[in-house]
């Protein structure tokens, strides 16, 4: 099976490589890349679909100018299986994946049941094989039912195919049993990916605590919940030479904490989402306490989303991960305090990274595209997020200039602050080990 990508801007990080040029796909993997490649041998483009994207079984996929790039690889997302069907399921989520330009994502493990032995990891990759239609790796539970008391099954876990360990959604509270885990992950090479938050002092806040949480009467999470436990986290990784991941960070000081842990070598990455380089926490306000602005962390304020657009182009944070969290619409449909945190985000990411970072000339392409491909890939140890000869060909398109609202998802939620806005850049194909499974902003083959 072959596939001829023609005339398209390839772009890729991993070597350094820009340029105008063709890329061929032999037997799913990338097997050349180059000007004027020859397609004599493949089958014609003998009519075009919807809106003039080519047909699904083409092979010959025409990319003038757009950008061609790895596979984009989303490291926090939360698909819902098993235990929350309604919210959200593997084959949703894949597809969701799909339109928004992702070939591999990571599943959290804060599920029902939570994702804390072998049974619950081989259930994932058994459901995947089934229903996904790109790349899912799970991630383990660093403690048992997240409840941050006792161990998971961490080595086995790994054993049985996690990429890294996670109480998302739960910090370990217990600065102890994180040190457990730290100096495991050492011993496994595995990354631990830390959700930062001092129970203590974000406990049933709704907001960032500051002028916009008094003006509306909600109950503030300070910024200190979040960077206490960076800093306690990044002290443990110093003590224990632990691989600490940081998740979605959202303040200015969490970013000057990790940068300066990275000048003094300690094993530490980073991660935010697009909501913490996009809004801030006027857009509470300003959409009438729309709980689609309600997350944790909570969105910040200028200074803060500032800082992190800094730390995104001076490499302290390493990734982009959307931290794709579907709520139904009765359960974000309640007053503020009692709606749940968390927003979709797989099938906005692109074009928020575009229209806020790239456009706007905080980051480069090259750099964008990094933070989604060879970045995240280092951190989790995957042969992923490279054009490389003899790589898996895991391919995103992206159309760059192309403009929309955002209006329909692929996921089953519509929990997205972003609904109404005009965004630029997005994704207009996604291929799989050689296979077009979205083109032209459909799903063109399951």
């Amino acid at each position: 099976m072959k596939l001829l990508i023609l005339n398209g801007i390839v772009c890729d990080p991993a070597n350094k490589f820009k340029s105008r040029a063709d890329v061929l796909v032999e037997n799913g993997k990338i097997a050349k890349i180059g000007r004027n490649l020859n397609s004599k041998r493949l089958t014609p483009v003998k009519g075009r679909g919807p809106n003039g994207t080519l047909r699904p079984n083409s092979e010959v996929l025409d990319a003038k100018g757009k950008i061609v790039a790895p596979g984009f690889i989303d490291m926090h997302t939360h698909l819902r299986e098993p235990g929350r069907e309604d919210e959200e399921t593997i084959k949703t989520g894949t597809r969701a994946a799909a339109m928004g330009g992702f070939t591999t994502v990571c599943t959290m493990p804060n599920t029902q049941p939570v994702i804390d032995s072998v049974a619950g990891v081989k259930f994932i990759l058994a459901t995947v094989l089934q229903d996904g239609i790109i790349n899912v790796y799970p991630i383990g539970a660093l403690t048992k039912g997240i409840r941050g008391e006792e161990l998971a099954e961490i080595g086995k876990m790994k054993n049985a195919g996690i990429v890294a360990t996670s109480d998302d959604g739960e910090p370990v509270m217990d600065a102890n049993i994180m040190r457990r885990v730290l100096e495991y992950s050492k011993m496994l090479n595995l990354p631990v990916i830390s959700h930062c938050e001092d129970k203590n002092l974000s406990a049933m806040g709704e907001i960032n605590e500051g002028y916009i949480s008094t003006v509306l009467g909600l109950k503030g999470i300070p910024k200190q919940a979040e960077e206490i436990m960076v800093a306690r986290d990044i002290a443990l990784a110093e003590l224990t030479g632990g691989n600490l991941h940081i998740a979605h960070v959202s303040t200015a000081d969490s970013v000057e904490f990790i940068r300066q842990a990275k000048k003094r070598r300690i094993k530490v990455t980073a991660e935010t989402a697009p909501h913490y380089f996009s809004l801030t926490d006027e857009e509470v306000k300003n959409s009438n306490y729309n709980t689609n602005t309600k997350m944790n962390p909570p969105l910040r304020t200028e200074s803060d989303m500032k800082a992190i657009s800094k730390g995104l182009a001076d490499g302290t944070i390493d990734c982009i991960a959307s931290d794709h969290a579907p709520h139904l619409p009765e359960e974000k449909d309640q007053e503020y305090k009692i709606a749940p945190f968390g927003i979709i985000g797989l099938e906005t990411t692109v074009p928020l990274i575009i229209t806020n970072l790239v456009n706007k000339k905080i980051l480069t392409l090259e750099k964008a595209i990094a933070k989604l491909t060879c970045n995240p890939a280092k951190i989790l140890g995957l042969k992923k997020g490279s054009l490389a000869v003899g790589r898996d060909a895991d391919i995103t398109i992206i159309d760059i200039n192309q403009k929309k609202t955002i209006e329909r998802f692929e996921s089953k939620c519509k929990n997205s602050p972003f609904i109404g806005m005009k965004l630029t850049g997005f994704a207009a194909a996604t291929i799989i080990s050689g296979k077009v499974i979205m083109n032209g902003g459909r799903i063109v083959s399951d």
